[in-house]
Formats: C-alpha cells, sequence, structure tokens
C-alpha cells in the first residue's frame, strides 16, 4: 500500500524525535557508567530507561503508519557532540561541566520536541500528540533538575 505525503511526514517527525531520544539514552547510559556520584548516576540512569520507553513507544506509532523505526543515534549531528561534551566533562570530573553539558542536550530535545508539536501541518493524530506532550513535558523535568543539580554545583 502506497504511504500519502502526511504519512511520511509523519513518519519523519516520529523518527526524529526516536533518534532524538536515541541519543539521550547513549548519552545518559554512558555518564551514569562514567560518573562516580552516587545522586548524578541515579538520575542518568533513570534518564536514558525513559528515554528508551520514550523511543519504544514512538516506534509503535511508525509501525502503525507501515513506517521503519529509525534505528541509532545522530552520530554526524550536534546532539552527538552534545553528549561527547558530557563524555569530556566526565573525564576530567567537573560536575558542573558535566550538568551543564547535559543541560544543553536537554535543551537540544526539547526544541525538536516543541518544533514537531507546534507543526501544524502534520496534522499529529490527537493520541499521538498526547505522548509527544506527555514526554515533552517530563524531558523538561529532567532538564529542570538538571539545572538544579547544576546551580548547586561548585565550580
Amino acid at each position: 500500500m502506497e504511504k500519502s505525503k502526511q504519512q511520511e511526514a509523519l513518519i519523519e517527525a516520529l523518527n526524529s524525535l526516536i533518534t532524538i531520544n536515541n541519543d539521550r539514552f547513549e548519552g545518559y547510559t554512558r555518564a551514569s557508567e562514567e560518573t562516580k556520584d552516587g545522586d548524578l548516576k541515579q538520575h542518568f540512569y533513570a534518564s536514558a530507561n525513559k528515554s528508551k520507553g520514550y523511543g519504544a513507544k514512538l516506534s509503535q506509532y511508525v509501525k502503525e503508519l507501515q513506517g521503519e523505526p529509525a534505528e541509532g543515534t545522530t552520530n554526524s549531528g550536534k546532539l552527538y557532540r552534545i553528549w561527547m561534551d558530557v563524555k569530556a566533562a566526565l573525564a576530567i570530573k567537573d560536575r558542573k561541566a558535566i550538568l551543564s553539558a547535559c543541560e544543553f542536550g536537554e535543551d537540544a530535545a526539547l526544541k525538536v520536541y516543541t518544533e514537531i508539536r507546534e507543526n501544524a501541518d502534520l496534522n499529529m493524530p490527537p493520541d499521538y500528540m498526547a505522548t509527544i506532550k506527555m514526554q515533552e513535558s517530563e524531558i523538561m523535568h529532567d532538564h529542570n533538575i538538571i539545572k538544579q543539580m547544576r546551580d548547586m554545583a561548585k565550580v
């Protein structure tokens, strides 16, 4: 069955969110493994697992639209570079730098969520939109926790 331009646009949008969540999963998994700080380890691990779940839910939607869910990360994209900044900060054990890099990564993820949520041309089905809004809200919550921890970190 031939997919409509509308279906293709939805699949592309959902796949970009899947990729963002793959980036978050990889970044937070690495960060949770590398950090020695218990509170960061716990938060990073939880954020990684949430991203895994978000990607799985979005993949269901792509399959419903007869699409192929995205796999992997953005490798060449800016989110990959952001997570490399997290890795570099982890290497020097700088808590404030780690949290700043994570916050920047969350800002980039939220920007993509907002762009897709606000794109009226997609005619996003209500259940898809509800999922995207919920995920965006939870990522914003994670962002705010990271920001709060960063603001409390010693230089």
